[in-house]
């Protein structure tokens, strides 16, 4: 035995000089390129080798989690895992493959790398302002995001993004706008009648109700007309409010407020006088006063009044002219009945015959009968006869509310008169003395409505300056108003 161990070196060599083969990886045999029919003595290695062409399963079976393997072995498709094999890995959709792309199954019984299949997911969607929305499938791939507005607002941008394959959202991110404008109502419409005695209402009303649909603030309301509260004359008028969001959205709205005046029928002056009413003459409440012209009396009710139903109170008086009695104890009670009325131009003279007493009488044209009984050879004038600035000082005189006083003569020859109204000498001695009028030459003086001294003269005056300055100094403002209205109708 120990020879041939020492031999066996030494037939191996020959063996490997004499017969040349080939190994066919993966048969499990050799095939020799040429035979003899020579036999030689082969022994066993001295510990038996693995043999790796005849494991099947060399490495661990490859098993990937939402992933496969594509393996190819050398030894055929059975065989997965055995040594040589090697294996293409891939994952799932919605998985990213995360290590190698290959591995090989090593001789040292292990895989050439490790891998894995990771969930593909997409950041988390940032917070939309005004706004959310809501993912199919959170932040995995294919999730689809829907996004809303809050009521009142719309959206601008993308209304839902797709988590991609390469992790990303796809789109951009949409923002929420308010467009909407606020909601606003108004009051309702009104009417009113205008109070009384004015031509005008108070109207009130309540604020109008203002909604935003967005975020519930009303930058501010805009008024357009007169406020609450406020008087409004006759007709129509329109209330227009507009209000603005935050975001600068306006609406609008409006209504109306109609004033009515109730009015009466027009009441027409007075013959020989006039009328005097308040507010705007006809209207609910007005009061009108019926006054006559200088020389002529009211007759009847004074004051008128509209009323609610659109009627006049009372009835229409009368202007009639003035009575003037001259049979009275004291000359008191004789101006008292043109206290306010009229006013007075007293004339003294010494006798008819006065030059400055004859040229006062033509010049203001008194119209009354002559002092002296009438002459064949002297009649009076005829009233047509006169020049007309004669009928003009007469008409000027009425017009101002002038009554021409005559005191003329010695006692007991003396005359005193109003128009056709003689006087008494008692009468005509208290005038006298009143008006301080002396009988030694001609002089008069001129009497308010109140029965005040206002003017003297001692000569002789014209009409025109008596009238300017009756105009300047003794009109009262009612006077003064309906000259200016009616003009001067002795023109």
């Amino acid at each position: 035995p120990g020879m041939a161990q020492e031999a066996a070196p030494v037939l191996l060599v020959v063996l490997a000089r004499l017969v040349s083969s080939t190994w066919h990886e993966g048969s499990g045999y050799y095939t020799a390129e040429s035979h003899t029919n020579e036999v030689y003595v082969e022994e066993a290695p001295p510990e038996p080798a693995l043999d790796y062409r005849r494991v099947p399963q060399w490495c661990a079976t490859l098993n990937i989690h939402r992933g496969e393997a594509t393996c190819y072995s050398p030894r055929g498709g059975s065989y997965r895992s055995s040594l040589g094999t090697r294996c293409e890995l891939s994952c799932a959709r919605g998985y990213r493959l995360v290590g190698p792309s290959a591995v090989q199954c090593l001789p040292s019984r292990h895989w050439s790398g490790m891998a894995y299949c990771r969930q593909i997911r997409c950041h988390v969607l940032p917070a939309v302002l005004r706004g959310s929305y809501v993912c199919s499938a959170g932040v995995q791939m294919d999730s689809r995001c829907h996004y809303t507005c809050l009521p009142g607002y719309q959206l601008e941008g993308d209304r839902s993004r797709v988590c991609m394959e390469d992790g990303r959202w796809s789109g951009s991110e949409p923002i929420c706008v308010d467009t909407e404008p606020p909601k606003i109502r108004c009051p309702d419409s009104r009417e009113r009648i205008a109070e009384p005695g004015k031509l005008t209402a108070t109207v009130y009303w309540d604020p109008p109700r203002v909604k935003d649909s967005a975020d519930g603030i009303i930058k501010r309301v805009m008024l357009r007309g007169p406020e609450p509260g406020s008087e409004f004359p006759e007709g129509e008028h329109v209330i227009r409010y507009t209000a603005h969001d935050q975001a600068y959205n306006r609406a609008s709205c409006k209504f109306s407020v109609r004033v009515q005046v109730r009015r009466c029928p027009v009441l027409k002056p007075p013959q020989n006088g006039y009328l005097s009413c308040t507010s705007d003459g006809n209207n609910y409440g007005a009061t009108c006063e019926y006054l006559c012209d200088g020389g002529y009396e009211r007759q009847g009710t004074s004051l008128r009044v509209c009323q609610s139903t659109q009627q006049w109170t009372g009835s229409q008086p009368l202007c009639a002219p003035m009575q003037i009695n001259t049979a009275v104890n004291s000359a008191a009670s004789l101006l008292d009945q043109f206290h306010e009325k009229r006013r007075l131009l007293v004339i003294s003279a010494p006798d008819p015959s006065n030059r400055y007493y004859k040229m006062q009488i033509s010049m203001l044209q008194v119209r009354t009968p002559s002092l002296c009984p009438p002459s064949p050879l002297h009649p009076p004038p005829a009233p047509s006869h006169r020049p007309p600035s004669s009928q003009q000082a007469a008409c000027g005189l009425d017009l101002r509310h002038v009554t021409t006083v005559e005191l003329v003569g010695q006692p007991p020859n003396e005359v005193g008169r109003i128009r056709e109204h003689q006087l008494s000498l008692g009468i005509i001695e208290e005038l006298r003395q009143f008006l301080h009028l002396t009988r030694s030459h001609f002089n008069a003086v001129l009497l308010d409505k109140a029965g005040a001294d206002r003017e003297r003269y001692i000569s002789p005056i014209s009409p025109d300056e008596l009238f300017v300055f009756i105009d300047t100094y003794l009109l009262s403002e009612r006077e003064a108003a309906r000259r200016a209205q009616s003009g001067d109708p002795c023109e």
